[in-house]
């Protein structure tokens, strides 16, 4: 049977080619919002960090309808960070629409999403955005787009996937590159014909895959997946059931029912075949399980999810500022918000750490796992994190290691600097192409040597530098890589930051505190640009005499502080460092705080006995 009055389409694209921006459009034509209702932009980036960083972290689901047809829409994230949120949410379309920017044509995680949706089997529509730059190339980018489809070994049935031409800021769209676009209509129409309606036999038994998972204080566990065969009822007994594990069949009732329309999620008292619907009341469900009818128990099988590349270990505060400005300051408090986070989250994985009070927390990148650590200092929480650290694996007896496809577009009397800072990083330069006064390079570089890079090559390119990155595969270790040419200012006692003593340690390099910071010994308040760590008395105060000469005073001139941003700090970070995270503070700090002691380890370690 096939439900001809819905489609399932999923928006798959690179960071920043305008997928929300589409997805917003999409919603106010298809009469989603009323006429005179005010609409933000970018209205499915709904939390606050996706609004500040004007990035999608987590995919979306939404509906409009068009001549009588319900779109159910997915929107996705675009950064490779978050490739996991891309890669569940597949099983729930029957095809997706891949946006191609008109000036940068396909990227790094366009590659990405685009294979992904081919090893499904899905149906494409490339829809080429930001037609109406004055710089975009679109009968270049439509020739990448096919030779992409070519690299991927694409069918020939998916090489003659329709193209659409869209301007998403201005709600336009045609299939015909020389004809001015005048609403969506052309996009809409073009969904309707080439992704195929959901089929499945709604007199057999429910079948229901999970596809998304999240908690909620009030109804508990919501669950969201397509009714692939069957139909679903509220207050049916069900059974859970996954595919990789045969003893998991456990039976529920369905509590409540609901299926999105617009932006809200409505109560409904049954679905068919082809609808996505969320699921209330399921405890045990997660991501990947199978809702069946209790007269047939057949699970589906899940996507593999991409393995994490990184970890970090999140542990208890221990600073002897702990406790003073969290809400939830414990191992348990952590330990319970990372488990719940590993729930709805599969690219992330915790497990127990080397004490009772530390877990170690495997991503994707450092983006990954900077927004989960965000998030939560957000909602009150208070630890500590180590600095990032790659998962090297043994293949055929060798140790391998992460290997990053890094993409770079920089000015060219930049390329020298690069070219060496690539060398000092293990970087292989694999493609080098001028344009239009700037150089395209593509590396292969280990994914350690990028940490602490983006904000450096930044720096030296003076801002105009594009960095894109994608993980490649695992090959051989690649030997030593110098994390930090740079050494830190750390506090010789605790207190108060005093102008005199900020004024004497500034010569010794670029302060992050400015004067009435609170302090305490042990805590790195500087960085040293010349390498090697300087304990530096920020609390000094300048001892008065009875004797003043006119003008031997004058006021000190404090250069402003250097404020490190969350991720800067966590690129910042040595292997003797912690970040102590808490709601209202970020702090570098030594782990060994008294630095008598520390100087013992470092000469037990040059010794050996360590």
């Amino acid at each position: 049977m096939t439900n001809d009055k819905i489609r399932n389409v999923a928006i798959i694209a690179h960071v920043d080619h305008g997928k929300t921006s589409l997805v917003n459009e999409m919603l106010k034509q298809g009469n989603v919002f009323r006429d005179n209702q005010v609409v933000e932009d970018r209205v499915m980036d709904s939390n606050a960090l996706e609004k500040e960083r004007g990035i999608t972290i987590l995919a979306k689901n939404t509906s409009c309808v068009y001549n009588g047809t319900k779109i159910n829409i997915i929107d996705t994230p675009g950064h490779a960070d978050f490739g996991g949120e891309v890669e569940r949410v597949l099983k729930m379309v029957d095809g997706v629409l891949l946006l191609v920017d008109a000036f940068e044509g396909p990227m790094p995680q366009t590659r990405f999403v685009l294979q992904k949706a081919l090893d499904l089997d899905l149906k494409v529509v490339v829809v080429i955005n930001k037609i109406d730059k004055p710089d975009a190339r679109v009968k270049e980018v439509i020739d990448e787009v096919l030779e992409l489809f070519l690299e991927l070994d694409a069918s020939e049935e998916q090489l003659n996937s329709p193209f659409v031409f869209c301007s998403a800021k201005k709600g336009t769209s045609t299939t015909d590159m020389n004809v001015v676009g005048e609403n969506l209509n052309p996009l809409f129409e073009t969904i309707l014909k080439a992704i195929p309606a959901p089929q499945g036999d709604e007199n057999q038994p429910l079948q229901l895959l999970i596809s998304s998972a999240e908690h909620n204080d009030y109804v508990g566990r919501l669950a969201v997946g397509k009714v692939t065969r069957g139909k679903i009822k509220e207050g049916q007994n069900i059974v859970v059931c996954n595919f990789f594990d045969e003893n998991k069949k456990q039976k529920a009732k369905i509590v409540s029912l609901m299926a999105f329309e617009g932006l809200k999620r409505a109560p409904i008292k049954e679905a068919t075949v082809g609808e996505i619907v969320c699921v209330a009341g399921l405890e045990e469900v997660t991501i990947g399980d199978t809702i069946c009818g209790e007269e047939k128990i057949e699970p589906i099988e899940f996507v593999k999810i991409a393995e994490p590349s990184i970890e970090m270990t999140f542990m208890v505060n221990n600073s002897p500022f702990a406790g003073t400005e969290g809400k939830f300051v414990t191992s348990r408090h952590l330990k319970e918000r990372l488990h719940k986070e590993a729930v709805k989250d599969l690219s992330l994985k915790v497990s127990d750490g080397a004490s009772a009070d530390s877990f170690i927390v495997r991503g994707r990148g450092e983006m990954h796992l900077s927004i989960l650590i965000e998030n939560m200092r957000r909602d009150g929480y208070e630890f500590q994190v180590s600095m990032p650290k790659v998962l090297y694996k043994e293949i055929d007896g060798k140790k391998c290691e992460p290997i990053d496809r890094l993409f770079l577009d920089v000015p060219e009397d930049c390329v020298g600097t690069v070219m060496s800072k690539m060398g000092l990083r293990k970087g292989e330069l694999v493609i080098m192409n001028p344009q239009n006064g700037r150089m395209k390079m593509e590396f292969l570089i280990p994914s350690r040597g990028l940490f602490g890079f983006k904000s450096e090559l930044l720096t030296d390119t003076k801002g105009e530098c594009v960095i894109n990155s994608v993980f490649d595969s695992y090959q051989p270790y690649k030997g030593e890589i110098t994390r930090r040419e740079y050494g830190s200012l750390i506090a010789h006692e605790a207190g108060e930051a005093i102008v005199y003593g900020l004024f004497n340690a500034q010569d010794r390099g670029d302060l992050f505190i400015g004067p009435g910071t609170k302090v305490y010994a042990g805590m790195v308040v500087g960085q040293n640009p010349k390498g090697g760590d300087i304990v530096v008395n920020v609390c000094k105060k300048k001892h008065l005499s009875n004797m003043r000469a006119s003008g031997s005073d004058e006021a000190l001139r404090l250069v402003p502080p250097k404020i490190l941003s969350l991720e800067e700090s966590i690129e910042f970070l040595a292997d003797d460092e912690y970040l102590e995270v808490t709601p209202k503070n970020i702090r570098i700090r030594k782990i060994i705080l008294d630095h008598t002691m520390r100087l013992r380890e470092k000469g037990k370690a040059l010794r050996g006995e360590i």
